[in-house]
């Protein structure tokens, strides 16, 4: 395949196609027919220090589309197992390539992948392409959760194929562009222990270490280093989701990264009526992946990482299991920690006092009664606005609200202070399911300035800006219950 110039700033230094080959396949995309620019992330082109113009030109939107290669690019397929609704089952990527690892103008290392760019051994059946929807659904929701401040993976550029994709119907075809800490899953470790040697295994872990947490390598215990860190990441990572009724619909074993970022935004959504069974996803049937078991879905996760571990965490198994099992019962103190501290924010709480759990536990279980709309009651307090939640006029919530201000009352911050916290903590606009269906539908109509618009709100989710209220709104009733597909 053509390699091109490096107009565009493309630096790579791939130490993951360094690896034993067990962890990957190398193979170059798949030509697609006739690429068009759709959608180009201008702000992180600059961050990974690439030039937008370059790559908006003819020659570089054919780098996004995978039918030429940047020089320096060892394009190639990552292998990994996982556990997919609690089944285990060897995966890899089916419709991805690795392009490599791009060196930032910050010092960061951010692999680059196409995401859609054609078949690879482990696509198992799959014809390795990507429909355009499910690619701007990605790129919507990645971008917004960004600006929300939760980790995760970014989109680039979404580029047609101009060749159709046959899933229920006839669909266009696109590539998107995703970049990431790394690509390193559970799963990853899951396949180095299935299919590998204990070498294998330490070749992936001291990679991990060197990649995302390098100062675990001076630890006694490098890998339990490696073990707690991803745990608490992890635990951080969901009580986020948390906060913002972030639903992320497939928390597969091979969904969770080692980074701690977010990754696959399939059948993820945003929760509206506040309810810990809410399920999205149309092949979750069993509400296995629902909101409020996320926390408990990302302890079993981090088991199954534990597991595979075992052999680097001591030579004794019985001590390499009784190491984990000591890592894995910090889970939960992590998870309650972040989770309370966000929530002390979301409600204007400075300090600790021992009644904020209960005050934060019985706010959502009237909301969870009133089947209140979770990002706007949080909104409506903020603005000072009690009066404006389903909940007004219970006598359950004037108590509620007079326990909160006698908490407010005993700390010395003013009403303003108060106020930036939680403005700081709640935001004004997320990416709620009608707007981004409506977005999705206009950009494959061809008219892109719908998802633009929503773009622009998302991209300053707490500034409560007043050109934005409309984003801000308690949407309209659906006819029916939301439903979200994984687009594969």
């Amino acid at each position: 395949m053509e390699r091109t110039e490096q107009r565009a700033g493309w630096r790579f230094d791939n130490r993951y196609a360094r690896l034993p080959e067990l962890f990957y396949v190398r193979q170059e995309p798949v030509q697609v027919r006739e690429p068009r620019l759709v959608m180009l992330n201008e702000p992180l082109a600059a961050e990974l220090g690439l030039d937008a113009e370059a790559l908006r030109s003819p020659e570089g939107v054919e780098v996004l589309a995978g039918n030429r290669l940047p020089e320096g690019a060892e394009p190639l397929a990552q292998a990994y197992a996982g556990h997919q609704f609690g089944y285990f089952t060897m995966l890899g990527d089916g419709r991805a390539l690795l392009l490599g690892e791009q060196l930032t103008p910050s010092g960061a290392r951010i692999d680059i992948q196409l995401k859609g760019s054609g078949r690879t051994p482990y696509s198992r059946g799959g014809d390795g392409r990507a429909a355009l929807g499910p690619m701007l659904r990605e790129y919507i929701i990645s971008e917004a959760m960004h600006a929300l401040g939760i980790p995760t993976t970014r989109s680039l550029a979404v580029v047609k194929t101009g060749m159709p994709v046959i899933r229920e119907t006839v669909l266009q075809g696109a590539v998107l562009t995703r970049t990431a800490a790394s690509h390193l899953r559970v799963g990853t470790f899951q396949f180095a222990a299935w299919r590998g040697s204990r070498d294998d295994l330490k070749a992936l872990a001291d990679f991990a270490i060197a990649r995302h947490m390098p100062e675990a390598a001076e630890d006694k215990q490098p890998y339990l280093a490696l073990l707690r860190e991803v745990i608490e990441r992890q635990a951080a990572l969901i009580a986020r989701w948390m906060l913002v009724g972030f639903i992320h619909g497939v928390m597969n074993t091979d969904n969770m990264t080692i980074s701690g970022e977010t990754i696959d935004y399939g059948p993820c959504a945003f929760m509206d009526e506040y309810d810990p069974l809410t399920v999205f996803s149309s092949i979750d049937t069993h509400g296995r992946y629902a909101y409020g078991r996320q926390p408990a879905i990302g302890a079993w996760n981090l088991a199954r990482l534990a597991e595979a571990l075992l052999p680097l965490l001591h030579e004794d198994e019985e001590k390499a299991v009784e190491l984990a099992e000591e890592a894995l019962g910090e889970y939960a103190g992590w998870y309650e920690r972040h989770w309370l501290q966000g929530m002390r924010a979301k409600l204007g709480l400075f300090g600790e006092e021992e009644e904020d759990e209960a005050l934060a536990r019985d706010l959502l279980e009237l909301m969870r009664k009133a089947r209140a709309d979770y990002t706007r009651t949080f909104f409506d307090l903020t603005l000072g606005r009690p009066e404006d939640t389903p909940m007004h006029g219970t006598r359950e919530f004037e108590d509620w609200l007079a326990r909160r201000q006698r908490r407010l009352a005993r700390q010395p911050q003013t009403e303003a202070e108060v106020r930036r916290l939680m403005m700081s903590a709640n935001p004004a606009v997320i990416p709620r399911n009608y707007r981004v269906e409506e977005a999705l539908a206009a950009a494959e109509a061809g008219d892109l300035s719908v998802m633009e618009r929503l773009l622009a709100a998302l991209a300053a989710p707490y500034d409560y800006d007043a050109d934005h209220a409309d984003y801000a709104a308690v949407p309209p009733k659906p006819d029916r219950p939301y439903r979200t597909y994984c687009g594969t």
